[in-house]
């Protein structure tokens, strides 16, 4: 199991939008240089997260894109289901008669406690979070880069 690109790019931007002052926008431009992704691919990413309620889109001269809610009010799994959908190990997760062996197959217990552990993981972190970690590292990464330089 791994998310695709366009989910790891998704989130890549909203930490960047979360890193923005509240109101300020970001151009598309901007965060495909800021991001390293391409700005074809990236436009198509923003349309989602528009159309699934977390960014905002704002058209003409000034224009760009913001988070629609305040950071910490956004997770990780909210992200990456935006982009992938809902979070299922295996289809019998799902509700009702997905699978005819539910009641009595020894490995559907264990598919749902890693499903509930992957779920409360990406769901217990906000992109505020992840922003601020992200600056953080980046000082340090500065940092250290700053002080292995011969002089």
């Amino acid at each position: 199991m791994q998310i695709t690109r366009a989910t790891d790019y998704a989130v890549r931007v909203l930490i960047h939008l979360a890193a923005l002052p509240e109101g300020q926008k970001m151009q598309l431009n901007t965060l495909a240089e800021l991001t390293g992704v391409r700005g074809t691919f990236l436009s198509k990413i923003l349309q989602r997260l528009v159309h699934r309620g977390l960014v905002r889109s704002y058209r003409g001269t000034g224009g760009g894109f913001c988070l629609k809610t305040l950071p910490a009010n956004v997770t990780l799994l909210q992200v990456i289901e935006s982009i992938e959908g809902p979070t299922r190990l295996n289809v019998c997760l799902r509700e009702g008669p997905s699978c005819t062996r539910k009641s009595w197959c020894g490995v559907h217990p264990v598919w749902q406690n890693a499903q509930s552990a992957l779920t409360g993981v990406l769901g217990g972190i906000s992109i505020a979070e992840l922003a601020t970690q992200t600056a953080a590292n980046f000082s340090r990464s500065r940092e250290l880069e700053a002080t292995e330089r011969p002089m």
